[in-house]
């Protein structure tokens, strides 16, 4: 770990949102600026954080004098619509996820004037790893690689630390200058080397799996809270009145039907989500159906434009079913902020800044478990 005479490390937070990264480094690191092009994001993160060190605009269009500084981590949520099974399967050619290659070229011009951050952080959906036959993500490795780092990447579900099923890719470079290979191990070292992460590597090109870490980390210690934990007892949506209750239920395939009768038959309080989305039938014709769990976790929260519908929570009690959507707070709070946390006072900007967010104790356990351990070897190696 750092020494306490070591400064507090900085952080740059690009395609930052609503700031959820901030929300969870803010304790123990600077943020040196955060960038997102989207106005309302923006003024979410100001109304949040502060507008200072806030930059509003495209990433191509960032003065190259605001990276040549002294900055530690460079973290990019980097936009997601391109790979996501509910986009349109672009990849990195697709107009928004494209900015990944210039966000890449900003880093080489910091790098080339000698301000080459420790650590390199970028999360994105597990669509990149098999997006055009794993083609793409094999191109994001070489990039970040050719800038002079050691990558590896882990697959983390959010579920182990909210109650939010939320898969996602997060890629963590190490300054190649850095001495890594007790964080490191010649094959998978941990729960989040799943087997998606496995089969890509083992089907890489050689000089991929050459290059390829694969970085130590262990299970989080203590299980999250169930769905109960987050509940609104003051929620911003409406109970849906009994005909649209009736509707939900005829769209319910007999899986979720079924779920629904066990959840009604057990007497107590259960409470469950369901999702609305279109799936083939035996004719072919896609349906809207409706969705159900009742296992303690919410499904992927999504942006209401990201080709999925906005979740419904649902109440079973003595037998009864409430529902309602999902409110603003408790999408917020499975995301892992804070209730002190402003959210937008209009639902789909508040839906739009969660679902395109990064889960606040997901980015606390890689910090714990990869960044302060490489800061611990830059701190070592600049007092030699």
């Amino acid at each position: 770990m750092p020494r306490d005479t070591d400064p507090t490390p900085r952080y740059a937070e690009f395609f930052a949102g609503g700031g959820m990264v901030r929300a969870a480094l803010d304790d123990s690191w600077d943020c040196a600026f955060a960038n997102d092009i989207d106005a309302m994001k923006c003024t979410v993160y100001g109304e949040n954080w502060g507008t200072d060190g806030l930059i509003f605009g495209d990433v191509a269009n960032l003065d190259g004098s605001i990276l040549r500084q002294p900055i530690d981590l460079y973290w990019a949520s980097s936009p997601c619509q391109d790979f996501s099974l509910a986009g349109n399967g672009n990849g990195l050619g697709g107009l928004r996820s494209g900015v990944f290659l210039t966000w890449v070229q900003k880093i080489q011009s910091a790098i080339s004037q000698g301000h080459a951050p420790a650590l390199i952080a970028f999360e994105n959906v597990m669509g990149l790893v098999t997006r055009n036959g794993g083609r793409d993500f094999t191109a994001v490795i070489t990039a970040l690689a050719e800038l002079g780092y050691h990558v590896g990447g882990l697959e983390i579900d959010a579920r182990d630390f909210v109650p939010q099923s939320r898969p996602r890719l997060f890629v963590v470079c190490v300054r190649a200058d850095l001495d890594v290979d007790d964080l490191s191990a010649s094959g998978p070292a941990g729960p989040y080397h799943t087997r998606r992460i496995t089969e890509f590597v083992s089907r890489a090109p050689v000089n991929i799996r050459k290059l390829w870490r694969w970085w130590r980390h262990d299970a989080p210690a203590m299980p999250p809270q169930g769905i109960a934990a987050i509940i609104d007892t003051c929620p911003d949506t409406p109970w849906f009145d009994a005909q649209t209750r009736r509707n939900l239920t005829a769209m319910m395939s007999p899986p979720s039907l079924s779920r629904l009768q066990v959840a009604k038959a057990s007497g107590g309080m259960q409470i469950g989500t369901l999702y609305r989305r279109g799936r083939p039938g035996p004719d072919g014709v896609v349906r809207q159906r409706a969705e159900v769990r009742f296992d303690g976790v919410a499904g992927c929260l999504r942006t209401p434009a990201g080709g999925s519908s906005r979740q419904t929570l649902l109440l079973v009690e003595g037998g009864k079913l409430r529902a309602r959507l999902l409110s603003t707070r408790e999408a917020a709070r499975l995301m892992g902020l804070p209730d002190s946390y402003h959210m937008p006072g209009n639902y789909n900007a508040a839906y739009k800044v969660a679902g395109d967010g990064v889960v606040v104790p997901v980015v606390q356990y890689l910090d714990r478990t990869l960044f302060r351990r490489v800061l611990a070897r830059q701190h070592a190696r600049a007092a030699l």
